[in-house]
């Protein structure tokens, strides 16, 4: 429900998506230490996994520019339809960076999911540049949550999350100088917030970013990042309704927009029937073997 108001939050807030993820990080990272400090939890680890941390915190940094941009190039709605597309990348980069097994049905949902993908684009043609952004915005998260769900292992969720979000902000301060001078027209940094943008700020580093991000690692040690990513499909759902609400008749699409929208929904609320099925079966099978 949390990360459904991210893109609202950053349709508000008048910097552009660089900015943005910058002021987002540091924020995020002032306060993970700020808690890290209140909480006496340890936050030293060796230089090489700091290193690790931080390049994860710079993928990061990459999802959320791209996922603010994409928001941006079209719709809330258009946008949050495009991040779905969660569980079909984290069905493929799972058993690849992981080496289990693939699971059919896990990728029979990916699929699934990009009929209702296919669905949205037909019927928003002219929003298609958003689309396609926010699908690589969700291979990046998908890549990243993959990463995580075993980082999780080794360290306390809070103290990955400060290196992460910290990682992310240095990274995109480094990334400014070129920035600044390719990017921008020759305008030049946008840091200059207004009074609401302070707001929208505090409550997407806050509630959306601190929050949420790190109870999300938090849930890694207990789930997949499969499941983590296809719950996080509703998203979307909550983000579509909201974005109604708040912005009407901007962000109301046609027909096949939310035919694609259920689609979607479909996928995210029948996986657990199916993958208590498959625990099933497996456990006769190993009953079976135990029994021959």
């Amino acid at each position: 429900m949390l990360w459904g108001f991210t893109a609202i939050l950053g349709k508000l807030i008048s910097v552009p998506p660089v900015e943005l993820v910058f002021w987002r990080t540091l924020l995020a990272s002032v306060g993970l230490a700020g808690l890290l400090v209140m909480r006496r939890q340890q936050w030293r680890v060796a230089p090489a996994e700091a290193l690790r941390l931080l390049a994860v915190g710079a993928l990061v940094a990459t999802h959320w520019i791209t996922f603010f941009l994409a928001a941006r190039l079209s719709s809330v709605s258009v946008c949050l339809a495009g991040m779905a597309t969660l569980a079909l990348w984290t069905s493929l980069l799972e058993p690849l960076l992981l080496w289990r097994r693939i699971r059919a049905y896990e990728v029979g949902l990916g699929l699934l999911t990009m009929v209702g993908l296919y669905l949205v684009s037909q019927a928003e043609l002219d929003q298609l540049l958003g689309l396609g952004v926010a699908v690589i915005s969700a291979g990046l998260s998908a890549l990243f949550s993959v990463i995580n769900s075993q980082l999780v292992k080794r360290h306390a969720p809070l103290r990955l999350t400060f290196y992460e979000m910290l990682g992310a902000c240095v990274s995109i301060a480094l990334f400014f100088p070129v920035y600044s001078h390719f990017y921008t027209n020759g305008a030049g940094l946008h840091l200059a917030l207004k009074p609401l943008d302070w707001v929208w700020l505090l409550l997407l580093a806050g509630f959306c970013t601190v929050y949420a991000f790190s109870t999300s690692v938090e849930l890694m040690k207990r789930l997949s990042a499969f499941v983590i990513n296809l719950t996080i499909n509703l998203e979307p759902v909550y983000g579509i309704l909201l974005a109604v609400l708040i912005f009407g008749s901007k962000e109301k699409m046609s027909g096949g927009f939310y035919l694609g929208t259920l689609v979607i929904l479909f996928s995210v609320l029948i996986h657990p029937v199916l993958d208590q099925w498959a625990a099933r079966r497996r456990r006769k099978a190993e009953a079976a073997e135990v029994m021959v």
